[in-house]
C-alpha cells in the first residue's frame, strides 16, 4: 500500500512538472511600443506569424504607442515572467535610459534579452545643392562654414536625430537640428533644399538617390550594404568607429524560465531563417540578425552605454 502511495504521488508529481513546463498552452501578445503600419508594426507582425507556426499558439501583436515605448516597455516589465507578454524592443529601450528620468523599467535589469531580429543602418544623405561628393569633403565644406549647414530628422531623440549628433562630435563641426514631426516632412524638407542633410534608412534614400535628388555619400555600418554597394561605410569615408542603426528585437520580464528563453528564441531563428522574413526585411533596407541572448544583451548594454555619452555631451533634448 505504501509502495502504491509512493508511486502515485511520484505520477501526480511528475505530471504536475510536465504541465508547469509546457509552453506555450495559450496565447501571446507580443506588445509594440509604436502605432500600427511602421516599421516596427510590420516586423512585429510578420515574425509572429512565423513563431506561431512553430510554437503552435497564436501570438498577437498588441500596440501600445506612447512616451517613446515607455508605456509598453514598463507593461511588459512588470508582467508576469511566464513567457505570455514580450516586448519587440528597440533602440528606444537604449536611448531611453539616458534620455527620461525616473522610468518605470530599467533596460537591463528587468529584461531578458532573447535575441535582435534586425538591424537597419542608417545612411548619410545630402542635398545635391552641396558641393560634396564625398564625408571627407562634406566635414571639411562644413569646419569652413560653421552653423551653415542644417540636418533634418524624423524629430527629438529619434535614431536620425542622434547619428547627426554623433557626427558633430566626431567630425567636430557645427551643424544645426531641425526637428519634424515625422519622417516624411524631414525628408520632404531635405528634397526642397531647405536642410542640406540627413541620416535616413536605405529605404527611404534609394528611391531619391536613383532619381537623383539626393546623393548618399556614406552607410553608418560595419560593412557596405548589398542594396548600396558602391557607398563606402563611414569608417571607410574616414570617420572609424561610426555605427548608427535603427534594431528591434525580443525582450521578455526578467525571471522568465529558461526552457521558455529557449523556446522563444528557436522559434524566432526560425523564423528569421525563413526566406519571407529575409524579403521583407531587404524590402526594407534592413538584415535579419539572430544573436544569442548573451550576444543581444551584450548589444544592447553597448548601445545604452554609447548613446549616453552622445545624448549627455551634445544636450540633446528628447520628445
Amino acid at each position: 500500500m505504501y509502495r502504491f502511495l509512493v508511486m502515485a504521488l511520484s505520477f501526480i508529481t511528475l505530471t504536475s512538472y510536465a504541465q508547469d513546463n509546457a509552453y506555450p498552452v495559450k496565447p501571446i501578445r507580443l506588445l509594440v511600443g509604436y502605432a500600427p503600419g511602421g516599421a516596427t508594426d510590420i516586423v512585429a507582425r510578420s515574425i509572429a506569424i512565423k513563431m506561431q507556426e512553430t510554437l503552435g499558439q497564436p501570438v498577437i501583436v498588441e500596440n501600445r504607442a506612447g512616451a517613446s515605448s515607455n508605456i509598453a516597455s514598463e507593461f511588459v516589465a512588470r508582467s508576469a515572467p511566464d513567457g505570455y507578454t514580450l516586448l519587440l524592443g528597440t533602440i528606444a529601450n537604449a536611448t531611453n535610459m539616458t534620455a527620461y528620468k525616473n522610468m518605470g523599467y530599467d533596460t537591463m535589469r528587468d529584461f531578458v534579452h532573447i535575441t535582435q531580429y534586425m538591424t537597419a543602418p542608417s545612411v548619410l544623405t545630402l542635398h545635391p545643392s552641396v558641393p560634396a561628393k564625398n564625408l571627407k569633403e562634406f566635414v571639411a565644406l562644413a569646419k569652413q562654414n560653421p552653423g551653415k549647414f542644417a540636418f533634418s530628422s524624423s524629430g527629438n531623440g529619434g535614431s536620425p536625430h542622434l547619428a547627426g549628433e554623433l557626427l558633430k562630435m566626431r567630425a567636430n563641426i557645427d551643424l544645426i537640428h531641425v526637428p519634424y514631426k515625422g519622417a516624411a516632412p524631414a525628408i520632404a524638407d531635405l528634397l526642397g533644399g531647405q536642410v542640406q542633410m540627413s541620416f535616413q534608412t536605405a529605404l527611404s534614400a534609394i528611391p531619391h538617390l536613383k532619381s537623383g535628388k539626393l546623393n548618399v555619400v556614406a552607410v553608418a555600418s560595419k560593412k557596405r550594404m548589398g542594396t548600396l554597394p558602391n557607398v563606402p561605410t563611414m569608417a571607410e569615408a574616414g570617420l572609424p568607429d561610426f555605427e548608427v542603426s535603427s534594431w528591434n528585437g525580443l525582450f521578455a520580464p526578467a525571471k522568465t524560465p529558461p526552457h521558455i528563453v529557449t523556446a522563444l528564441y528557436n522559434a524566432s531563428i526560425k523564423a528569421l531563417q525563413s526566406q519571407d522574413i529575409k524579403d521583407k526585411m531587404d524590402a526594407q533596407g534592413a538584415e535579419p540578425v539572430g544573436n544569442s541572448p548573451e550576444e543581444f544583451r551584450s548589444f544592447v548594454k553597448t548601445e545604452i552605454d554609447k548613446w549616453e555619452q552622445v545624448i549627455v555631451k551634445s544636450g540633446a533634448k528628447m520628445e
